[in-house]
């Protein structure tokens, strides 16, 4: 083989070395033979993104002229084109001739010979009304907002040609939306690791992921692309999650923001923030997941105070066991009339969780919109915790709000006023 490239011209080499066909691995190759979907289930780094940047630009560049019509789909528009479009393996990053324009004004890219990719967003299903398509790439339909009705509104649309086609690349979760694609006859399910990608990572990446999640549910899921079911023993299970997900919310009498304070700050701490309100008929809705990450004690405190003016909260609800009174005087050093309601946790985690995941049995609370990361939390929380094995902190937020809106005078938690 080397003899032969050795008689090669330099410039055929060097095409021939930038050939995608030659550098993908066998799972980024797109299936063989009859197929409508075409599932890339790959953990993070694992080249998923790359394989359907490639799939959507070979489609567009092909022929001189061409007609073709192609649907790209994001969890939001800003996904689209900071992943789909300008990321490092985005398509006008790969794109080595035939590179096509990107018109923002329109969201969408144009190629030399007429061929058309229009962006979406599953915040807006609606806008797939109308436009049909004869390809499309959905990526990580497993984080989309409205992931079922923007499915199905882009199963309408993919109506053109003789074989519409679309490829789905995503980090697996136990969705819905994901366990429909495997169950359908048309579907074509490559997996994809991040270590067998490892030579196109940063040195050490691997390492230092595998050193802190490797075995665990979530380095199974983010690293391996391994689809993890819920937990037998946790207390949630994402169907009914899914069922009490709404899009439009009663006007709300009542709005706290609850915090569970991390026990350390960097790298890996996160801080619990959840909004929720009471509608009129006395349910709880789950507003917003507003946690941060790796945050200074400053930093999340200001997180704190800025979603309780976001949403004109009442109260703010802080649990004290990490920090005791210094909770409070960080927040009143933020905002200083902030009205505050200090709890103390006198009892396991899992103990006052059941309760409030009974008020989810109950229908007595909702969620406005999908919040994937608390939901992961809900969904793998059991007797003996995470998985993982680290702090629910999203959970416990969620646990002080709902207590504080529906279970307060029960006895758990025990609050004292400032």
């Amino acid at each position: 083989m080397a003899a032969l490239f050795a008689t090669l011209d330099p410039l055929v080499l060097r095409r021939l070395t930038r050939s995608w066909a030659l550098l993908r691995h066998p799972a980024q190759a797109p299936p063989e033979g009859a197929w409508r979907n075409w599932l890339l289930m790959g953990g993070r780094g694992s080249g998923k993104t790359r394989a359907g940047a490639e799939w959507v630009h070979e489609l567009a560049s092909r022929g001189e002229k061409s007609g073709l019509r192609i649907a790209l789909v994001a969890e939001t528009l800003g996904d689209a084109r900071e992943v789909m479009i300008d990321g490092l393996s985005g398509i006008l990053r790969i794109a080595r001739f035939r590179r096509p324009e990107l018109e923002i004004s329109r969201r969408r890219l144009v190629w030399p010979n007429g061929a058309v990719a229009q962006i979406f967003s599953s915040e807006d299903p609606e806008s797939l009304r109308g436009p049909q398509f004869h390809y499309a790439w959905c990526d990580e339909i497993a984080k989309w907002k409205h992931a079922e009705e923007t499915f199905d509104m882009l199963q309408f649309a993919l109506r053109l040609g003789e074989d519409p086609r679309q490829v789905i690349t995503t980090t697996p979760r136990p969705v819905p939306i994901l366990r429909r694609l495997l169950a359908d006859p048309g579907t074509r399910l490559a997996r994809l690791s991040t270590l067998g990608n490892a030579a196109n990572l940063a040195p050490g990446f691997i390492d230092a992921l595998q050193s802190r999640y490797g075995g665990t549910w979530l380095g199974r899921q983010e690293l391996d692309g391994e689809l993890i079911e819920d937990r037998e023993d946790a207390l949630w299970r994402r169907e009914r999650l899914e069922e009490l997900t709404v899009r439009l919310v009663e006007p709300l009498s009542r709005i706290v923001v609850a915090v569970d304070p991390p026990a350390g700050s960097g790298a890996g701490s996160c801080c619990g923030i959840v909004v929720a309100g009471l509608d009129g008929r006395g349910r709880a809705v789950v507003l917003a997941d507003c946690s941060v990450e790796s945050a200074t004690p400053a930093a999340w405190a200001g997180a704190v105070v800025k979603a309780f003016r976001r949403f004109e909260a009442d109260r703010v609800v802080a649990e004290i066991n990490q920090g005791g009174e210094m909770v409070s005087a960080l927040l009143k050093s933020v905002e200083a009339s902030l009205p505050l309601k200090l709890v103390r946790a006198t009892r396991g985690k899992f103990l006052r969780a059941e309760p409030v995941a009974a008020l989810y049995e109950q229908g007595r609370v909702l969620h406005a919109g999908r919040f994937q990361a608390l939901e992961d939390q809900m969904c793998d929380f059991g007797p003996d915790g995470l998985s993982s094995g680290r702090s629910p902190d999203r959970l416990d937020a969620l646990v002080w709000a709902l207590t504080a809106l529906l279970l307060e005078g029960v006895g758990e938690p025990r609050v004292r006023g400032l």
